[in-house]
């Protein structure tokens, strides 16, 4: 990525696809070029924790909704330290933002982080082709001296592709830290962090968990240092099929019998462990409006999603896994994609969402309830198989 200072409203831009096809704007944010993963969020609103998601990483987010950075920036919902996107594209950027909480606008946070985006595009039409074509690489460029399209296009094709991509170490910590339970302290946690978000120590903060929170390259000697009552797995960018160590760490964890729960990349870390394959989507699901299906209820919870892989796990019946039999839990009824994953001999479960939904629906928090249940009637590891 090259940038340099904050684009001003006539500054050209120009968005290229590596099919070809062409979308002609104004620069928005910082003045440069950027590549990445074209990918489409349909979220009406947290712009700001999608923007500071690190699953987002390498990954260039189109919004759907027409009006973006309405309520500007603010100190208190990021959900990581800076912005993750390589590149941000809006149809009509607020021009003033306007909210209490606000304290400088969406456009001069991009700039100030060096994130070159591009606005006054048709982003329906370039989220049409990207729902027939697939999330492909992009590359956006902005300033005087664009390149010429050929130029351009050769760029994009350059660029390295989603699929084989390693990434949850570059954006995971590189210490080991701790978030402490907020009021009496219950229960300790070991999480894995694989791009994890802000939000989701702190919603087992708010239920008595000291979240002790590990490198992605930490051992299951590192895990169990911390004497957990039970083990966390986050979300995080990339393709599962490159997470060896960390299939790896959660077999250790399965094979000691300790509650263990999984979010996003962690259910498609949890699915690999127990022997099921994974693959990529389409274009994947990115925003806070999937309606999921608990099939242990039968209820249905609206929640938001960012991932661009899945499990590919039987949904019809009980699978046997070298941990005891599994199923799919949850599954999304717009297209029957495995949603969630629990053994039913080992107190173990994840899911492909994010119950943590700071921006979005909270209709699945309860699933920080149940991993918090999962540890209560757990045996003390003395007298665990």
């Amino acid at each position: 990525m090259t940038t340099s200072t904050r684009g001003v409203d006539r500054t050209p831009a120009v968005l290229v696809l590596e099919d070809g096809r062409i979308f002609r704007g104004r620069a928005y944010g910082a003045v440069g070029a950027t590549f990445g993963e074209a990918v489409f969020s349909t979220g009406m609103t947290g712009y700001q924790e999608t923007l500071t998601d690190p699953s987002y990483h390498r990954q260039v987010v189109v919004m759907t909704a027409p009006h973006i950075g309405n309520t500007g920036v603010n100190d208190e919902d990021m959900e990581s330290k800076k912005i993750w996107v390589s590149g941000y594209v809006v149809r009509d950027p607020a021009r003033v933002p306007s909210n209490w909480r606000s304290t400088r606008s969406l456009d001069q946070e991009l700039a100030a982080q060096g994130v070159v985006g591009i606005s006054g595009i048709d982003t329906r039409a370039l989220t049409r082709h990207l729902r027939e074509r697939g999330a492909m690489r992009v590359g956006i460029f902005s300033g005087q001296a664009l390149p010429d399209e050929g130029t351009m296009l050769a760029e994009v094709r350059q660029a390295p592709e989603m699929s084989g991509a390693d990434l949850s170490a570059e954006v995971a910590t590189t210490e080991a830290y701790v978030v402490p339970a907020i009021g009496e302290k219950k229960y300790t946690v070991a999480a894995v962090d694989l791009g994890i978000k802000g939000m989701t120590p702190h919603r087992m903060a708010e239920r008595g968990i000291e979240v002790h929170v590990l490198p992605a390259t930490a051992t299951v000697d590192d895990v169990y240092a911390v004497n957990p009552d039970g083990v966390f797995f986050s979300n995080g960018p990339g393709d599962p099929s490159t997470a060896d160590h960390a299939v790896s760490v959660m077999q250790g964890v399965l094979e000691r019998g300790t509650p263990l729960f999984g979010i996003c990349f962690g259910n498609q870390i949890l699915g690999r462990a127990l022997g099921f394959g994974t693959f990529k989507l389409k274009y994947g699901h990115r925003g806070i409006n999937q309606p999921v299906q608990d099939r242990m209820t039968g209820k249905v919870e609206v929640t938001a999603h960012n991932h661009g892989f899945a499990v590919d796990a039987p949904l019809d019946k009980v699978s046997e896994t070298p941990y005891g039999r599994a199923e799919v839990s949850h599954v999304c009824l717009n297209d029957n994609v495995v949603e969630g994953l629990q053994l039913l001999d080992r107190p173990a479960f994840s899911v492909q969402y994010h119950p943590e939904a700071a921006a979005g629906p909270h209709d699945a928090a309860y699933l920080f309830d149940r991993f918090t249940s999962l540890m209560s009637t757990a045996p003390m590891e003395g007298q665990r198989a």
